[in-house]
C-alpha cells in the first residue's frame, strides 16, 4: 500500500508551471511561424533581356537622340551651319524630326514608362553598354549640321538592318523598316544640305541568282511546282496580301516580282530618253530578283506559284507609266518585308536587301514610301511619346 501510495503521489507532484511552459512554447512557435510568413523573401531577379530587346531599345535610344538633335537644328534654323540656311535644307530636316518622331513611337512598347522610354523592359538605357557598338556614330555626338545629322541617320539605319538578322520576327520586321527608311532620309536630307550622300552603298546586298543554292543541293524532296499558292493568282492586287507562313510570304514575293517584270515590260513601250534606259535597267534587276526568289522557294522546299499569262494594268498606268511603276516598287515594299519576318538565316538576309532596294527604286520613280516603308500598320495607333 505504502509503494502504491508513493507512486501516486509522485504523480501528483509534477511540475505545478508545466501547463505555463508549455502555453509559452506554443506562444513562441506561434510568433516565429507568423514571423516567417511576413518576412519577405529575397525578391526575384528580372529576367534577362532577350536580343531582341535589346536592339529594340537601342533602335529607340539612336532615334530619340537624332531625334532631339533635328529639333535643335530645325529650332535654330541652322544658319551658320553649312548648307542649313536653305528652305530645302531646313525642310528635310524638319522632315526628318517627323520621321524620327514616328519610328520612335513605333519602337515604343505600349504601357512603357514615361520617364525612360529606351530602357523599360530591358534594364538600359540610351547609351548604355547593351547598346551595339555600330550604333555609336550615330549618337556619338550630338550633329550640328544637316550633313551630319544625314551621316548618324545612315549609320543608325545600317545598323538597324544589320540588327535586324538576329531579332525575333515581329522585331526584325520593325527594324528592316525602320532602317530603310532613316536611309531614304539619309539620302534626301544630304542631298538638301549638297553634302554626299552617307548612305551610298547597298550595305547587305541582295545575293544574285547565281549565289543562292538550289534545291538540290539542301536535298529537298520533290514538290509539284505547278500548284498555286495558297491561291496566289498575281493581279495588281495580289502584292498588298498579308501572309502568315514562310511559303504564302515566298509565293507573294515571287507574284510581286512577275507582276513587276511585266509592268516594266509593257512601261518600256512608252518610255524614251533616260527613264526608258532606266527602266531597262531596272527590268534586268526584277528578272534576277524573281529567278531568286522562285530559288529561295526551292530551298525551303515551297512550291512556286505558276507563272501567270499576264497582268490587268490600270489605264493610268499606260497614261503615266513612270507613276505606274513607282506604284509596282511601293507595292512590293510589305511582301519583301512580311519575309523578312517569317524567315531567318539568307533568307532574311536576302528579304531586307530587297526591301532596301525595293524602296530606293520606288524613291527613284517618284514616290513616298513614307517613314516605315511596307508596314502597313496606321502610326496613328502607336503609342505617345512622352512630353519632354
Amino acid at each position: 500500500m505504502k509503494d502504491d501510495t508513493s507512486d501516486g503521489r509522485r504523480r501528483v507532484r509534477l511540475p505545478r508551471h508545466l501547463p505555463r511552459l508549455a502555453l509559452v512554447v506554443c506562444l513562441a512557435l506561434i510568433v516565429v511561424t507568423l514571423g516567417m510568413v511576413v518576412r519577405p523573401g529575397n525578391p526575384p531577379e528580372p529576367p534577362q533581356p532577350s536580343q531582341s530587346d535589346l536592339v529594340r531599345a537601342a533602335a529607340l535610344a539612336d532615334a530619340l537622340d537624332l531625334r532631339s538633335a533635328g529639333e535643335r537644328l530645325a529650332a535654330t534654323g541652322a544658319e551658320a551651319s553649312p548648307g542649313a540656311g536653305t528652305d530645302a535644307s531646313r525642310t528635310a530636316v524638319e522632315g526628318t524630326v517627323s520621321l524620327l518622331t514616328t519610328q520612335a513611337r513605333a519602337l515604343l512598347r505600349p504601357g512603357q514608362p514615361a520617364g525612360s522610354p529606351a530602357s523599360a523592359g530591358t534594364g538600359t538605357g540610351p547609351g548604355s553598354a547593351t547598346a551595339t557598338p555600330a550604333t555609336a556614330p550615330a549618337t556619338a555626338g550630338a550633329p550640328s549640321t544637316p550633313a551630319a545629322l544625314a551621316a548618324g541617320l545612315a549609320a543608325s539605319g545600317r545598323q538597324r538592318l544589320a540588327d535586324a538578322a538576329s531579332a525575333d520576327g515581329g522585331t526584325a520586321r520593325l527594324l528592316a523598316v525602320i532602317g530603310t527608311g532613316q536611309l531614304l532620309q539619309a539620302t534626301s536630307l544630304a542631298a538638301s544640305a549638297g553634302a554626299p550622300d552617307p548612305s551610298a552603298g547597298r550595305p547587305g546586298a541582295a545575293e544574285s541568282p547565281a549565289g543562292t543554292p538550289s534545291a538540290t543541293a539542301t536535298g529537298c524532296p520533290s514538290a509539284p511546282q505547278a500548284a498555286e499558292a495558297d491561291g496566289q493568282s498575281g493581279g495588281p492586287t495580289a502584292a498588298a496580301t498579308r501572309h502568315a507562313d514562310l511559303p504564302n510570304a515566298l509565293a507573294a514575293v515571287i507574284s510581286t516580282e512577275r507582276e513587276t517584270v511585266y509592268g516594266y515590260q509593257v512601261a518600256l513601250t512608252r518610255l524614251d530618253g533616260p527613264g526608258a534606259a532606266t527602266a531597262a535597267a531596272q527590268l534586268t534587276r526584277h528578272e534576277a530578283l524573281a529567278t531568286a526568289a522562285e530559288a529561295q522557294a526551292r530551298l525551303h522546299c515551297v512550291p512556286v506559284p505558276p507563272r501567270e499569262a499576264g497582268y490587268a494594268l490600270d489605264p493610268s498606268f499606260l497614261a503615266s507609266p513612270a507613276a505606274g511603276l513607282a506604284g509596282l516598287e511601293t507595292g512590293s515594299l510589305a511582301p519583301y518585308a512580311d519575309l523578312v519576318a517569317l524567315s531567318d538565316g539568307s533568307t532574311r538576309h536576302w528579304a531586307v536587301s530587297g526591301l532596301l532596294e525595293a524602296a530606293r527604286r520606288a524613291v527613284q520613280w517618284g514616290a513616298k514610301p513614307g517613314s516605315m516603308p511596307g508596314l502597313a500598320e496606321d502610326p496613328a495607333a502607336f503609342p505617345t511619346l512622352p512630353a519632354g
